[in-house]
């Protein structure tokens, strides 16, 4: 059994880019971070007011902060990623989707986060439920980390999911908004988490399960 769910509003409220931000501004820059907190105030607002595409926002924000780590390599960036969960996304969590995924786990299935989080950061929240992630990988020249080949987003994911793993299909998915349908229509038991209206209506329409709302389907 094989079970993938994405991460960021599925299994967190928080944000990767903030506790990236923290970390900078605790071991290397303070001015650095602070000047990339005030730089990216007027984009929040625009998604804020969803005058911008919010999600969209999130991820171009994510790989814009990558430039802000100095020095970096896999073992900066591991323990950049570590303190970004630990200070933010991990304690921002959905306990009741994690238990669910936990649950899976026990019982013996493959479980997986796919995100369009950057791996290291993705890796170290899955730690922490016990399963694998599959993100955004990156690579490092001239001590800067760089999104190595795409996000891995809406119809990568999958793309991604399948081709990782070696199947045609999942068991089970998670996701919480409209850009997560081409992973949930790969699953024999698709489930909206806390689902954006976009996905609630297309969950309904489905008869997916809906996870986090008045509305649940068995």
């Amino acid at each position: 059994m094989i079970v993938i769910s994405d991460m960021m509003g599925t299994l967190t409220t928080g944000s990767p880019v903030l506790g990236l931000v923290d970390w900078v501004r605790k071991k290397q820059s303070k001015l650095r971070a602070n000047l990339f907190t005030a730089g990216m105030m007027p984009g929040y607002f625009l998604a804020k007011g969803g005058l911008i595409d919010w999600q969209k926002w999130g991820q171009n924000l994510m790989v814009d902060s990558l430039r802000l780590v100095y020095d970096a390599s896999p073992e900066v960036f591991a323990q950049a990623a570590e303190w970004s969960v630990e200070r933010d996304l991990w304690a921002k969590r959905r306990k009741d989707v994690i238990a669910r995924l936990q649950a899976h786990a026990a019982e013996g299935a493959q479980v997986y986060i796919a995100s369009s989080v950057v791996e290291p950061v993705a890796e170290a929240f899955a730690r922490r439920i016990g399963i694998k992630a599959i993100g955004t990988p990156l690579k490092y020249e001239n001590g800067r980390a760089q999104i190595d080949g795409g996000l891995v987003a809406s119809e990568r994911k999958i793309e991604q999911v399948l081709s990782r793993l070696g199947v045609q299909r999942v068991d089970v998915a998670y996701g919480d908004t409209i850009m997560d349908i081409p992973l949930l229509e790969h699953a024999d038991h698709a489930v909206a988490v806390y689902p954006d209206a976009k996905l609630r209506e297309e969950a309904l329409r489905r008869g997916w399960e809906i996870m986090g709302s008045e509305v649940s389907y068995p």
